[in-house]
């Protein structure tokens, strides 16, 4: 527990500080550097993006910072690789970067096809291969010409892909691995970028192909990660049907995803501990079985907030990401409690005296009890707090709503599905029972996914939905939709587009007058009767207040003392007049609101980037 003094930036906003000042590592190298020292080489990550390289000295914790050569826009490494030559590559926001341990510098930087590389590779000459997200973008440096050639989109899909795998023979073919709507194994001819894909159309699935690089010069590969058989052999761009493969012998190639964590020195010692968190790096020499540790620090801004809401102790509660925390501010002293979270907590609302996360990933149902000491959770404890009571994976994977409903003992989960699915459902958690009923998309909107959610009078709920699929899926419906479903039954009674071309209602929230006031893509508010299930008033609000900022949580609604109803928008605080359905201004902040957002104790809560702040009321 820590307290941080709050900054008065005027006109009755608050900066009360950074909810979790650590930043995530991206890729982790143990190797060398010009003098022969072990040292630690670490992407770091806050919620600025990928900002810069940490080379850590392993016996002194000595530490230096090197910005990265290109603004990260937010964006990161996926992945990352450490070469034979040993220098450190990396490829995000459309940038691909060499860094040199021997100079302590990046050595080589080049703009390319958008975006981050998903899968890197070293092929037999020493060129580094690189293919990136959405679109199999391709390119290929050589470290000792320094040629760089870039493919550009090289095979297509209408959706997203991710390329998790990249191999190249011993006669420089490359291949690369794809998902995750419909699995594909292609093969690039090096000399003529030519890109043919592999798998016949029966043959490809939802999830990732899998291959490698094996010691006897060929790849290896099949449709779906994991599976026994199905593989085939992948030699100068030929592809051949083999079935079960026998025998492995993968090629050492010190590549990964950004969870890379490469733990041998050349010495032959061992990296047994990069911490960020804690800001301790340990090295166990294996002869002795000796850790010697030591402290390290480094800059950071912090980890993006997912979202916020009044818990029922009186604090500011939510998470973080990257890396996964949980935070809590308690605006009575200026405390803030910082915490290990189970997952990503996209979603966060109070019901009673208990306090519920929705999270990512596998869609999962937590609950917390702040009255009683924190337990870290585990699946499957019930000594748990906050305590696991479900997950929904493959139907709800990344949450976007969390009702709680106000009979007091329902909770409604929403989301998008699994990676590469179409379509996401509705999780309904009975508390006494301690029970759940998953309603699958094809029975609620097939292809759509529940956004957003409000409980109406006589047991009765108003969802809206977005065309959004699963990470790397595929888009199959053309416009959203809103519906309202009987509880009890949990059958829809009524849908309807409502506005043409919205591709996503974010936000619902029930009025003290029975009108549902709604936000759909970001840029526009709208009024809804739902008992005449008729539309009473549309108002385009980017030119006056900026869209809504972004969360896969929203929460843009805010409820004021004495029915009073405002909304967030990143440039303005607004206030619904309940009589002719308008917005009028309130204030326009000092800075960006891009998370909401709840009220407590005459202040409006919401968070910047990696900071909360408040608003005061005047009128309360």
């Amino acid at each position: 527990m820590i307290t941080v003094a709050s900054r008065d930036l005027g006109n009755g906003f608050i900066d009360h500080g950074v909810a979790t000042p650590i930043s995530n590592h991206r890729g982790i190298v143990a190797t060398v550097d010009g003098q022969d020292r072990a040292v630690a080489l670490v992407w770091l990550f806050d919620h600025r993006g990928g900002y810069a390289l940490l080379m850590l000295d392993a016996d002194t914790g000595a530490g230096q910072e090197i910005p990265m050569p290109f603004p990260s826009g937010g964006d990161c490494p996926y992945s990352s690789i450490l070469s034979s030559r040993n220098r450190f590559y990396t490829h995000f926001n459309s940038h691909f970067v060499e860094f040199d341990p021997f100079e302590r510098a990046f050595t080589f930087v080049q703009q390319t096809f958008p975006q981050m590389a998903m899968g890197m590779t070293e092929d037999d000459r020493g060129r580094i291969w690189s293919v990136t997200y959405p679109d199999s973008g391709v390119v290929c440096f050589d470290p000792e010409t320094r040629e760089f050639r870039d493919y550009g989109s090289v095979h297509h899909e209408n959706w997203q892909q991710y390329q998790r795998y990249v191999a190249a023979d011993d006669a420089g073919w490359v291949y690369f691995a794809l998902g995750n709507t419909a699995s594909q194994l292609v093969a690039l001819d090096p000399e003529s970028g030519a890109a043919t894909p592999i798998l016949p159309e029966h043959e490809r699935v939802t999830g990732p192909a899998y291959l490698y690089r094996d010691l006897n010069g060929k790849v290896y590969g099949q449709p779906l990660e994991g599976a026994e058989d199905g593989w085939y052999e992948l030699y100068r761009g030929r592809a051949t049907r083999i079935g079960k493969l026998e025998k492995k012998q993968p090629k050492p190639i010190i590549t990964a995803s950004q969870g890379l964590f490469h733990d041998r020195f050349p010495d032959g010692r061992r990296l047994v501990r990069c911490d960020l968190v804690d800001r301790v790096i340990a090295v166990e020499d294996p002869a002795t079985g000796t850790v010697h540790e030591h402290a390290f620090d480094y800059s950071t801004d912090g980890a993006h907030i997912m979202g916020l809401a009044t818990a029922p102790d009186g604090t500011i509660c939510g998470g973080t990401a990257f890396p996964m925390r949980f935070f809590s501010y308690n605006p009575r002293t200026g405390e803030w409690i910082n915490r290990p979270a189970y997952g990503q907590y996209n979603t966060v609302t109070r019901q009673g005296d208990r306090f519920f996360f929705g999270g990512y990933i596998k869609g999962f149902l937590l609950e917390w009890d702040p009255s009683r000491r924190w337990v870290d959770t585990v699946k499957g404890d019930p000594a748990g707090n906050p305590r696991f009571m479900t997950q929904c994976d493959p139907d709800i994977y990344r949450p976007h709503k969390l009702l709680a409903h106000p009979d007091g003992k329902t909770l409604v989960l929403a989301g998008t599905p699994g990676y590469g699915y179409t379509g996401g459902g509705l999780l309904f958690w009975d508390r006494e029972t301690e029970s759940g009923t998953l309603v699958k998309h094809a029975d609620i909107l097939p292809e759509h996914s529940t956004m957003s959610l409000v409980a109406l009078p006589g047991g009765k709920l108003l969802g809206g939905s977005t065309t959004d699929p699963g990470t790397g899926g595929e888009r199959k419906a053309t416009e959203s939709e809103l519906y309202i479903m009987d509880l009890a039954s949990k059958r829809v009674e009524w849908r309807a587009v409502v506005i043409p071309g919205v591709q996503g209602y974010v936000d619902l929230c029930l009025g003290a007058n029975g009108i549902v006031y709604g936000i759909a893509d970001a840029v526009r508010f709208f009024a809804f009767d739902p008992a005449e299930r008729r539309l009473l008033h549309v108002e385009e609000t980017e030119e006056r207040f900026g869209p809504t900022g972004y969360q896969q949580g929203q929460r843009k609604f805010v409820q004021g003392p004495d029915g009073a109803l405002y909304v967030l928008f990143l440039h303005a605080i607004t206030r619904v007049d309940l009589s002719t359905h308008q917005l009028s201004l309130v204030v326009e902040p000092p800075v960006p609101v891009q998370f909401g957002g709840d009220f407590c104790d005459g202040r409006i809560y919401f968070a910047g980037g990696s900071h909360l702040y408040s608003y005061a009321l005047l009128d309360v």
